[in-house]
């Protein structure tokens, strides 16, 4: 079933795209994803496959996973992420666990922002928010770039669902972090996090506006008024 599915994906192949996509995925030697092959497929294409494909054998979901593709990853991810959804509906913790597995054993191949964004806050998120979170810190510390955004973004799912607890706990851990896609990552976060409570963020920004990167306080504080957001920027200056 694995090489139909291949031979689908790459019917909706486009040079243009791939070459678009080598660039803003920022490919290039020394680029944070440095080194990964596009064929130039549009997400909403995937996930017509995805649907059509849900029921792909985990063997065969992993080999997605692990390809030099960029879309094959996506793809083998979004199956990956369908399988919990599904296991979810039928409240099929074991299997949960096994799929979560999976997704944690897997983390060094879910390697661009996008590739973390559209999966964990749907798998590793939806998993963990009735258990016990802590994980997320040890996340947080780990020298993977891409293994520390999932602990931030994962939160996502908290936040939607009313539970600001970690978010703050994760971005505190990172807030020194060196890298962009990770200040951005926290500031995104925190601005959702504001959506549901923003006098809980605002009590945490007062504790570490002024150590935080510029970024991240732009996107934290992007949904304040006017002058309130002046205000925090203005302190930086």
């Amino acid at each position: 079933m694995i090489q139909e599915l291949k031979r689908k994906l790459r019917s909706f192949s486009n040079k243009d795209y791939a070459l678009h996509h080598q660039k803003y995925f920022k490919t290039g030697k020394g680029e944070y994803g440095e080194g990964d092959k596009f064929i130039g497929v549009r997400v909403p294409d995937i996930r017509k496959l995805v649907k059509l494909y849900s029921d792909l054998s985990l063997k065969e979901t992993k080999l997605l996973i692990t390809s030099r593709i960029h879309e094959e990853r996506l793809l083998g991810l979004l199956i990956l992420t369908e399988k919990f959804n599904q296991a979810v509906k039928i409240d099929d913790e074991k299997q949960q666990k096994v799929l979560f597995t999976i997704y944690c054993n897997h983390f060094k191949y879910i390697n661009n922002w996008d590739l973390v964004d559209v999966t964990c806050p749907h798998l590793t998120g939806q998993y963990l928010f009735y258990k016990d979170k802590e994980i997320l810190i040890k996340w947080a510390r780990s020298k993977h770039l891409w293994t520390r955004r999932i602990s931030i973004v994962t939160n996502w799912w908290f936040i939607r669902n009313g539970d600001l607890s970690y978010v703050f706990k994760v971005s505190e851990v990172l807030l020194h972090d060196e890298h962009d896609l990770i200040h951005k990552a926290v500031g995104w976060m925190l601005r959702e996090a504001a959506k549901k409570d923003q006098k809980k963020v605002e009590l945490y920004l007062k504790k570490h506006y002024k150590k935080m990167p510029r970024v991240m306080l732009r996107y934290a504080i992007e949904r304040f008024d006017e002058s309130k957001r002046k205000k925090y920027l203005k302190a930086l200056i």
